[in-house]
């Protein structure tokens, strides 16, 4: 029983462990350019 306990004990520790470690991940910073303004059209009548 005191074996079984042991091994229970340490397999829960391991998985803490590699819990926290696989967390700390960096960052990635995504940057957007803005697309550019566009002008709309303007209305020049039916079939001009």
């Amino acid at each position: 029983m005191s074996k079984s306990i042991k091994f229970l004990a340490a397999a829960g520790l391991l998985a803490a462990v590699a819990a926290c470690t696989s967390g700390q991940t960096e960052e990635e910073y995504i940057v957007v350019e803005p697309e550019p303004i566009s002008v709309e059209p303007t209305y020049t009548g039916k079939y001009k």
